[in-house]
């Protein structure tokens, strides 16, 4: 048998995913049969699977990193916040349902022993499993259930790698902190800590270092600790886990060509548009308000985990009377995916709560102060002819398609449908004058509608350039990541990990 290793993390975005990623390829070129495993994730950026299950986006790249096909198992459960106060509850890449924060956490214990399940089934295909947990194992008031970080490395007897983040400050009390807060138990499972995105001179970091690992031979359990190693910062981007990562503050400066993509609420798969960079005429921001719209060449409205909501938003924002403008008056071009595609019709309705429920105690009680301000029915910006309603069901399935993409002309469209509504007329995409509604996301990867969008924006200006694969340049930091880490990191050590000893 061979023994997987855990990354967790000090925190969230401490760079767990791109370790888990980093690694995977590593072990894939050293000729080992190696998979990623994430218990549970929280993540508006999900992939849709050949067999059409939904899981999260960074399992999907790891698994492309490892060289094989992403599946449900390597991501059991994949949450979706839709509130503030509660998620989608996505199970072996099918919808369970709507759920608040409270009832899910009470559901976790019932979920763990499947969790358990799916692991050991990817044992017997594969020599190596490397887990991520999620945010941080020190979140000591979800320890009870705990299905992700220390609760699932020890019901699958796994030892843990410990990533901190140097870049925002403060990385030896992150790993101090962090293993402070665990039992002695549990601090026995971690065996090393690796510092990711240093930069600098490594021998001035390195008396922190020392002192850092004096001061954890004092912990009960950590007697063992080890620093395995220090990784430079680097800017190879993955994919985003999250739409609220430090994407969408991003601005692409001194481009010919600026695209305004409309920042909703509860904005998901943002992924759809990394393939924008890989163009130089191509520039791209987010707006929030009106005055931040501004005349750009393409308005984009994405991607959404409540269409209802943000459509309200987006009225009551007054920015869906400013892209009417902009589209009427200047002949501003529109771009709606998804979500976004919805609200380019003429209505959206919710007759079954799907993303309006209504509690008990609002049945009851009209006036109750609980009551959603949002209604079932939604009016569109009415700039394409369709009329969207919500049902229960998602649509979850792979696209590989040549479309009529309106003034763009007849394109390949490749990439993957996931959403709860179906439209009338049901159109995959629907296109009218200078307005493109699609359903499938990832449109942009294969490039070929990237650069035909550059020739429809700049009216032939600008030659648009070769098309650029997103997988080719994927691959490429792939295998850069790989290099890293052996370049960086104690790979013996690792090694000595990786074999379970009986």
């Amino acid at each position: 048998m061979k023994k997987g290793i855990m990354i967790q993390g000090t925190m969230s975005g401490a760079g767990k995913s791109m370790l888990v990623t980093a690694l995977c390829r590593y072990y894939k070129r050293k000729g080992i049969k190696v998979c990623p495993f994430k218990s549970q994730n929280m993540a508006l950026n999900s992939f849709v699977t050949p067999e059409g299950a939904e899981i999260g986006r960074a399992q999907a790249a790891q698994a492309e990193a490892a060289g094989i096909f992403p599946e449900a198992r390597m991501n059991p459960i994949l949450l979706k916040p839709n509130s503030n106060v509660g998620s989608q509850v996505i199970f072996m890449g099918e919808v369970l349902g709507n759920y608040p924060a409270a009832e899910y956490y009470e559901m976790k214990k019932d979920l763990l022993p499947k969790v358990v399940e799916a692991y050991h089934s990817l044992e017997e295909e594969y020599e190596l499993i490397l887990t991520e947990g999620a945010g941080s194992p020190a979140e000591i008031n979800l320890r009870d259930n705990d299905l992700v970080n220390m609760g699932l490395a020890e019901a699958l007897d796994l030892p843990v790698i410990l990533v901190a983040d140097i870049d925002p400050g403060g990385v030896f009390a992150q790993i101090y902190g962090t293993l402070a807060l665990l039992s002695e138990a549990e601090r026995r499972r971690v065996k090393a800590y690796v510092i990711n995105r240093f930069r600098g001179d490594e021998a001035l970091l390195m008396p922190g270092i020392n002192q850092l690992n004096e001061r954890l031979r004092e912990l009960p359990g950590c007697e063992e600790i080890r620093c395995l190693g220090i990784l430079p910062y680097e800017k190879l981007e993955l994919d985003p886990e999250d739409s609220l990562s430090h994407l969408w503050k991003k601005k692409s400066h001194n481009r010919s060509l600026d695209i305004a993509i409309v920042r909703l609420p509860h904005i998901s798969n943002v992924t759809d548009f990394l393939p924008l960079e890989d163009q130089p005429a191509l520039g791209y921001r987010f707006v929030e308000k009106t005055e931040e719209m501004a005349h750009p060449d393409l308005i984009v409205l994405p991607g959404t985990k409540n269409t209802m909501q943000d459509l309200h938003w987006l009225k009551e924002s007054g920015l869906s009377d400013c892209i009417i403008k902009l589209n009427q008056r200047e002949d501003t071009p529109v771009l709606g995916v998804c979500g976004g595609y919805q609200m380019l019709g003429v209505e959206v309705q919710d007759p079954l709560g799907v993303e309006v429920p209504e509690s008990d105690d609002q049945r009851e009680n009209p006036s109750c102060e609980t009551k959603s301000e949002y209604s079932r029915i939604e009016k569109g910006l009415g700039l394409l002819p369709i009329t969207t309603i919500l049902e229960k069901e998602k649509r979850t399935c792979t696209v590989d398609d040549v479309c009529d993409m309106g003034a763009l002309g007849k394109l390949p469209l490749q990439g993957y449908e996931i959403h709860m509504g179906k439209s009338d007329p049901p159109l995959r995409e629907c296109c009218r004058d200078n307005v493109f509604g699609t359903y499938v996301h990832g449109l942009f990867d294969n490039g070929l509608l990237t650069a035909a969008f550059v020739n429809y924006l700049s009216k032939g200006t600008i030659t648009p350039p070769q098309a650029v694969s997103r997988m080719e340049k994927k691959m490429e930091i792939y295998h850069q990541l790989a290099d890293m880490v052996e370049e960086h990191l104690d790979m013996e050590f690792l090694e000595t990990l990786r074999e379970k000893n009986e």
